[in-house]
């Protein structure tokens, strides 16, 4: 049964990767691209820690596994919340479809 909800969890967190590389490379502009990895990347990492985490025999291993989840979603806004800063100073403005003009 562990083994069924790791592979499960390992492949919806791929899923969330895959989506997030395709928000990337598929929308208009940098603040939907951030949008895209910030979301779907983080929840694809939280799947693939927790299902590395319950298959991981040592709770203290585990422990680190689920550990590296709120740092990385610190570290994603800190990035992600600079990148947008520096395009806004660099006067980037967000994509608008033509009926919105």
């Amino acid at each position: 049964m562990i083994e069924l909800a790791a592979t499960i969890l390992l492949c919806v967190g791929g899923f969330f990767y895959f989506a997030g590389t395709l928000g990337l490379l598929r929308f208009p502009d940098v603040y939907s691209r951030l949008h895209s990895l910030a979301k779907a990347d983080n929840l694809g990492l939280g799947c693939i820690l927790l299902g590395l985490a319950i298959q991981e025999e040592s709770l203290a291993a585990a422990l680190k596994l689920v550990l590296i989840w709120p740092l990385a979603l610190t570290a994603s806004a800190a990035v992600s919340y600079a990148i947008a800063r520096h395009a806004d100073a660099l006067a980037i403005k967000p994509w608008r479809s033509r009926e919105q003009k």
